[in-house]
């Protein structure tokens, strides 16, 4: 016969044993992952939005700006736009091609606009000056180098046939243009002029302790902008247009760049007003930004390593700088005019980045570069 077993059961137990199992309260994993992916790609996009710079505005093309000067076609097809100042060309004795300097276009000239009208006429004076790529009214170069534009210099000069030989004036920017004319287009160059010119930290053959020296004494902000041209100049449009912490002082025009001189020879720049907006319609990115890695990328030379143009004395090579300038190295002018010794190098008391404007001083820069003193 069948033993009947009979098992206790807890009330507890048998709550554990009937209780339903807690159904998982999380979304499911498929439609997480892609919801993460979505976020990512998202995100990558504003990033990419953010780094890419916007399609350059072309002069003449349907949404761009209007054509309103002359302008020479250079053998890639692109245009550069020009302006002539002092006597008709034709008339001409002394034919100089002005380079003018960082957010600047062709109108901006500064030489011609101070000069005397007796030395003009006396010397038989004719500058030309370009919107160089980009701005103004000339067409981006994509592919931009410091040859490149040393060729397009040329290219212009013989397009307006200013015959063999010519001179050359770089202000600022346009000064360290002037090295790339004195390396690549020497025997184009009937003298050169480098005004306060722009100086690449990074070039080969300063001293590093010198280099690091004048660095070290630019605004946070600013060396910030310069490591960037320098090692990551794909960031560089980010970095002028981010809002969260300040980029370039020169861009965003500081009087803190100004120096004592520069404050008072300011009001010389009042014309500036009826044209400034030509000067970056093209876009920041194909002006301001495009040269601020220009100014600071691995450049192919150094201007240290540059021979005399002139070994026979038959031109002159000057560069100027004032000791008060808060816009370039003023630290490391004399170091580079010491290595070459045929720079005949004037340095300023008291002047600023803006000594070309002071009276007179146009007067004397012509006369040195014509006449070698």
């Amino acid at each position: 016969m069948a033993t009947r077993v009979i098992e206790k059961i807890s009330a507890a137990s048998a709550r554990a044993h009937t209780k339903k199992p807690n159904k998982k309260s999380s979304f499911p994993s498929g439609i997480l992952r892609a919801a993460l992916a979505v976020l990512l790609i998202s995100l990558v996009a504003q990033v990419y939005q953010a780094i890419r710079p916007p399609p350059p505005k072309i002069c003449g093309s349907p949404n761009g700006p209007h054509i309103t000067a002359p302008r020479i076609k250079l053998r890639d097809g692109r245009h550069l736009a020009y302006q002539e100042h002092g006597v008709p060309k034709d008339a001409a004795k002394n034919k100089i091609i002005s380079i003018l300097g960082f957010d600047s276009c062709k109108l901006d000239e500064v030489v011609a606009k101070t000069l005397s009208p007796d030395i003009v006429e006396d010397l038989g004076i004719y500058i030309v000056s370009f919107d160089r790529p980009g701005y103004g009214e000339s067409d981006p170069d994509p592919n931009l180098t410091v040859k490149s534009l040393a060729l397009d210099i040329e290219e212009l000069a013989d397009k307006l046939e200013l015959g063999s030989k010519f001179y050359i004036i770089g202000y600022s920017l346009g000064g360290q243009i002037t090295w790339g004319c004195l390396k690549y287009i020497p025997h184009r160059l009937a003298g050169a002029a480098l005004l306060a010119p722009a100086v690449n930290y990074w070039w080969p053959g300063l001293p590093a302790n010198l280099s690091n020296e004048a660095f070290n004494q630019l605004k946070i902000q600013d060396q910030w902008t310069y490591l960037i041209a320098h090692y990551t100049p794909w960031l560089t449009h980010w970095w002028n247009t981010q809002k969260w912490f300040p980029s370039s002082s020169l861009i965003a025009e500081s009087l803190d760049n100004l120096s004592p001189q520069d404050i008072q020879l300011i009001s010389k720049l009042a014309d500036r007003e009826t044209y400034q907006a030509q000067i970056r319609q093209q876009g920041v990115y194909e002006t301001v930004h495009r040269d601020l890695n220009f100014i600071f990328h691995n450049w192919e030379f150094s201007p240290l390593e540059l021979e005399n143009p002139f070994p026979n004395n038959e031109g002159s090579v000057h560069l100027w700088q004032g000791d008060e300038d808060l816009i370039v190295a003023t630290k490391l002018q004399p170091y580079i005019a010491e290595k070459l010794p045929w720079i005949h190098y004037h340095e300023l008391q008291g002047a600023g980045h803006m000594f070309p404007y002071a009276d007179g001083m146009s007067d004397i820069i012509i006369k040195s570069l014509l006449h070698g003193k």
